[in-house]
């Protein structure tokens, strides 16, 4: 059992790009998408994985975590039985200042969504922007993957 502490911001811009030490394509759907017990499949790279959330703390930072590793074949065959709204993205790894950022380039129904997450140590870690992190978002539902498949970024009125 994990606890994972973590930040999301939206994106301003595609800057961060010049800073990228890795990106992966990932395609995830979700068995059950319920906040206090959100299942995904994922497939990231060439390998696959299923992934329990619980609902997260009053400041939306906190939350449980679950993940275990199963094969590709394995992911391909739940990925049919998901929920509809298939979340489909490229993940950018970028080291700013000590701390790593994985932004989320969406595609499909989410397309122009970019999200960036810091994992933190602690609520109360304090760390540098940078200059292409635009608004925080932390604890806003709409952001988590579960809801972008269920009321995707096309459909939004005020973007």
């Amino acid at each position: 059992m994990a606890k994972e502490i973590e930040r999301k911001f939206l994106v301003k811009n595609d800057d961060f790009k010049e800073c990228v030490r890795q990106s992966q394509k990932i395609v995830q759907g979700y068995l059950s998408s319920v906040p206090e017990r959100a299942v995904r499949v994922r497939i990231k790279g060439d390998k696959g994985f299923l992934t329990v959330k619980g609902i997260g703390n009053e400041s939306g930072m906190s939350r449980f975590e679950w993940e275990k590793e199963i094969s590709v074949d394995d992911a391909k065959d739940l990925l049919k039985i998901c929920e509809p709204g298939i979340i489909d993205k490229t993940r950018y790894i970028v080291q700013y200042k000590g701390y790593v950022y994985e932004i989320d380039e969406f595609y499909g129904d989410n397309d122009g969504l970019i999200v960036a997450e810091i994992e933190l140590e602690s609520e109360d870690d304090i760390f540098e922007k940078p200059e292409w992190l635009g608004e925080e978002v932390t604890g806003d539902v709409k952001y988590y993957n579960a809801m972008l498949m269920k009321n995707p970024y096309k459909n939004w009125k005020n973007k």
